[in-house]
């Protein structure tokens, strides 16, 4: 049992960020990391841990917009940032273009991977840096693994969801 006299015991300190839209300040400990306070402190278990060393990509969130491996992430280190979860992405009650995508792909057969590279997915095609052909879109999903083998369904969801998407911005014209 730690307790204050301890020497390995760390105070916890307060994090102010904004997750999924909306303002939160979490007491953790200095060493906590990412994933772990948002499963376990915040309730927020869409974000899945996997390897726990950066590796399979099954904890991707996004920080001020970027993908990231929460468990790579010391919580700390997010003060004053914007995190989405999985559970940040649909809005309004539709799910986003890349979770319908998904769905209708079948681009799942366990489904522990899945918000990680919907998260990646998410990233990738908001990245004008990623061209948009396969090659490419395999080569930037390729830090998320899945165990599964559904990676040509998870492909052609991507590939979906960039349509989907580009018809959503010339909707927007």
């Amino acid at each position: 049992m730690m307790n204050a006299t301890d020497p390995s015991f760390e105070a916890a300190v307060p994090v102010h960020l904004t997750l999924n839209g909306i303002p939160v300040t979490a007491e953790v400990a200095p060493n906590a990391i990412l994933l772990d306070v948002l499963r376990d402190r915040l309730g927020l278990t869409g974000t899945k841990k996997g390897c726990d060393h950066g590796q399979c990509g099954a904890c991707t969130v996004h920080l001020d917009g970027r993908a990231i491996n929460a468990c790579l992430r010391l919580a700390v280190m997010c003060e004053g940032q914007a995190i989405t979860t999985i559970e940040g992405l649909a809005q309004e009650g539709r799910l986003h273009p890349v979770q319908q995508a998904f769905l209708d792909h079948d681009a799942f057969q366990c489904g522990y991977c899945s918000p990680g590279q919907i998260m990646s997915a998410v990233a990738l095609l908001a990245d004008p840096r990623v061209p948009g052909d396969v090659g490419s879109v395999r080569e930037a999903m390729s830090g998320n693994l899945c165990r599964c083998g559904a990676y040509q369904n998870i492909l052609a969801a991507i590939q979906d969801a960039r349509l989907r998407l580009q018809g959503q911005e010339g909707d927007e014209a």
